[in-house]
C-alpha cells in the first residue's frame, strides 16, 4: 500500500541523509565537510542521471521521441549543476586538502560504481572496469548488467532503423558508415525529421557537456594537487587527461564533416 509522508522530514529521510557527513581527520578538518558533501551530491545526481536514462532506453523503443528528448534536456541541465559543483569545490585551498588527502587514501573518485555505470549506458564501455578491486559485488553486478545491456546509443540505432533508415544489425559490418548516411539525411532534410533532428542534437549536447565536465574536473584536480598521483593508485591528472577524447555518439560528430554547405565557422 501506498504510504504517506508524515512530514518533509519523514519524506526525505533528512536526519538519516544529515548523519552521513562523517569526517575521518582528528581533530575535523573544516574543508573535510565540503569535500565529503560535494562528493555526495555527485553521487545522488548520478543516481538520478541513470534513473532518466533508463527511462530513455524505455522511452525510444516505445517510440516517444520527444519525451526522450525532453529527458535529455533534464540530463543537460544536471550536468550543468555538476559543473557549478566543480566551482564551489575550488573555493578549498590545496593546502586545506592536503590537510586530510592521505585519510582519503586508498578512496579515489576513479573507483565511483554509478559514474561507470553512467558511461556504460551513454555508451563508453570498457569491460576493464568491471575488474576494478573496489568494486563491491552489488556494484560489480549493477555494471556488468550496463555492460550487457542497451546503451543509450543502440536504442538510437533501433529508432532509425523503426524509421526506415537501412542500418545493419548491432555489430554488423559497415555500421559506422551507414549511420553517418542516416545522420547526414536528418540533418541535410531536418525539416523532414524534426524529432530525430531534435533529439540528436539534444545527445550531442549531452556528450559534450559530459566531455566539459571531465575537463573541469582535471584542472580542478591539477589545481588541488599537481601532478601528483592519485589517492586510488591512479596517474592522477595523467590518466583524466586520457579520458577526455572519450565521446558517447562520436558519429554525431563525424557527421558534421560530411554535412551540405560550408564556409562558416572557420572558412
Amino acid at each position: 500500500m501506498t504510504r504517506k509522508a508524515s512530514s518533509y522530514t519523514d519524506y526525505l529521510k533528512v536526519p538519516d541523509l544529515l548523519g552521513l557527513q562523517q569526517r575521518l581527520s582528528q581533530p575535523p578538518h573544516h574543508d573535510e565537510m565540503l569535500f565529503i558533501v560535494i562528493h555526495q551530491v555527485f553521487e545522488l545526481w548520478f543516481r538520478e542521471m541513470i534513473h532518466e536514462a533508463e527511462e530513455i532506453l524505455r522511452a525510444l523503443p516505445a517510440g516517444k521521441v520527444r519525451r526522450a528528448t525532453r529527458l535529455y534536456r533534464r540530463l543537460i541541465e544536471i550536468q550543468r549543476v555538476l559543473l557549478q559543483q566543480i566551482a564551489v569545490l575550488e573555493t578549498m585551498t590545496p593546502s586545506d586538502f592536503n590537510e586530510f588527502r592521505d585519510l582519503l587514501n586508498p578512496a579515489s573518485g576513479f573507483q565511483s560504481g554509478q559514474f561507470r555505470e553512467l558511461e556504460f549506458l551513454s555508451g563508453m564501455k570498457d569491460a576493464g572496469f568491471l575488474r576494478m578491486p573496489a568494486l563491491d559485488p552489488a556494484a560489480r553486478a549493477a555494471l556488468q548488467r550496463r555492460y550487457d545491456g542497451d546503451s543509450l546509443a543502440d536504442v538510437f540505432d533501433a529508432l532509425l532503423r523503426s524509421r526506415g533508415f537501412a542500418l545493419p544489425a548491432p555489430g554488423g559490418h559497415g555500421m559506422k558508415e551507414a549511420r553517418i548516411a542516416a545522420l547526414k539525411i536528418i540533418y541535410d532534410r531536418h525539416d523532414d525529421h524534426d524529432d530525430l533532428y531534435q533529439l540528436a542534437e539534444a545527445m550531442i549536447e549531452y556528450d559534450e557537456n559530459f566531455q566539459l565536465w571531465r575537463y573541469h574536473h582535471i584542472r580542478m584536480v591539477e589545481r588541488m594537487i599537481g601532478h601528483k598521483p592519485g589517492t586510488g593508485g591512479s596517474e592522477g591528472v595523467g590518466y583524466l587527461a586520457k579520458t577526455l577524447d572519450k565521446r558517447c555518439f562520436p558519429d554525431l560528430w563525424d557527421v558534421r564533416t560530411h554535412l551540405a554547405g560550408g564556409g562558416a565557422y572557420g572558412g
